[in-house]
């Protein structure tokens, strides 16, 4: 025989129906919402990773001429035909002076127009992308006009590594390498602020040491000493490091977690480390050099490459970073020491207040 008993959830004890439960239709605002955020997250994250690519180029590159003015400007003026807008020209007095330009990355490359010739130079290692298509284009250009060219790469990548891909590379390590020791630093030394900018500065120290002796020695990535590359990167991770601790000590979580993703989702693919910041577009590479992983990029591929040359605003900008950072810590470090100097203080006036015993209520 058929069970006709009526389910608990219809009726009630009583005999009345039971009220309904909760339909899912409160919560859906809440789920369009966290869709609709979720959906402009992934577009935003997509649009940071892959349009300054999408957009890079040349625009505006700095480049020097040299030779008779009629021949250079006749060059000068088949350049921009061949690539509109590509390259800013200047003028400089003889050979030698272009090659110091270059060297000290005044200019990306040059021409020295003389005898019906044209002798390019180029500094692959500052940025291969501007030195291809500044070669390409200047031999196009020259090609049109029936002259001859010449490549003279004044700073080329090393053998074993020829793209530059261990120095282009850094970005993310570098990001990660900031921000991971300062979350340890001040996991393992939670009551400690001086143990923690210790901790971060002498992980800065040997973890650029330790990455730049690998890029030097194992990936063969650069020639020559890798003290001046490796302070360069040891600075670059103490420029993350100790803001973000300065930040915690001062703000909270909150200000460590934004300054964090914006190294991440902004420094990240912004800095420019394969390319240069000129290869970027102008704002976004401008922008990009203000943050650590940027100027940390510029300042490391000039201290590998360049001897250390064309590096002095990186460098400041870097200082500026940990000095901020420090004097972060010192704020925070002082509202510390005055919030529990106040809780010691009430501690201490509770009992001459109100010496009879409080009742808990229940």
């Amino acid at each position: 025989m058929p069970d006709t008993t009526p389910p608990i959830s219809a009726v009630s004890r009583s005999g009345a129906a039971a009220p309904a439960a909760p339909g899912a239709g409160r919560h859906l605002p809440k789920f369009a919402a966290s869709l609709l955020a979720l959906t402009v997250i992934v577009v935003v994250l997509l649009l940071l990773f892959v349009l300054p690519s999408l957009k890079s180029g040349a625009r505006d590159l700095p480049i020097g001429m040299v030779g008779d003015t009629q021949a250079v400007q006749v060059l000068e003026d088949q350049l921009e035909t061949v690539a509109p807008g590509a390259f800013d020209t200047a003028a400089y007095d003889d050979e030698a002076a272009l090659r110091t330009a270059i060297l000290d990355r005044s200019v990306v490359g040059g021409v020295i127009v003389e005898n019906g010739s044209a002798l390019l130079l180029t500094a692959t290692a500052g940025s291969a992308p501007i030195a291809g298509s500044l070669t390409g284009s200047v031999t196009a250009a020259a090609a049109s006009l029936g002259m001859p060219v010449a490549v003279d790469d004044l700073v080329a990548f090393t053998s074993d590594d020829p793209t530059g891909i261990g120095i282009g590379g850094l970005a993310f390590p570098l990001v990660f390498g900031g921000i991971v020791p300062a979350v340890v630093a001040m996991r393992v030394f939670k009551h400690s602020l001086r143990m923690q900018l210790a901790s971060a500065c002498s992980f800065a120290a040997v973890g650029g040491l330790v990455v730049t002796a690998v890029l030097r020695f194992w990936f063969g990535s650069f020639d020559g000493s890798i003290l001046l590359p490796a302070a360069a990167l040891a600075l670059g991770i103490a420029a993350i490091s100790v803001p973000l601790i300065g930040l915690q000590s001062t703000v909270g979580g909150k200000g460590f977690t934004a300054l964090a993703a914006s190294m991440m989702f902004l420094g990240n693919p912004l800095a420019g480390i394969g390319t240069s910041a000129a290869w970027l577009p102008s704002g976004l590479g401008l922008f990009g050099q203000l943050l650590p992983p940027g100027s940390t990029g510029t300042l490391v591929r000039s201290a590998a490459y360049f001897g250390g040359r064309g590096a002095g605003s990186a460098l400041v900008i870097l200082v500026v970073w940990v000095v901020a950072g420090v004097g972060l810590c010192v704020l925070g470090a002082r509202r510390a020491a005055a919030a529990q100097a106040e809780a010691d203080a009430t501690a201490d006036a509770a009992p001459l207040a109100d010496p009879t015993p409080e009742l808990a209520l229940v």
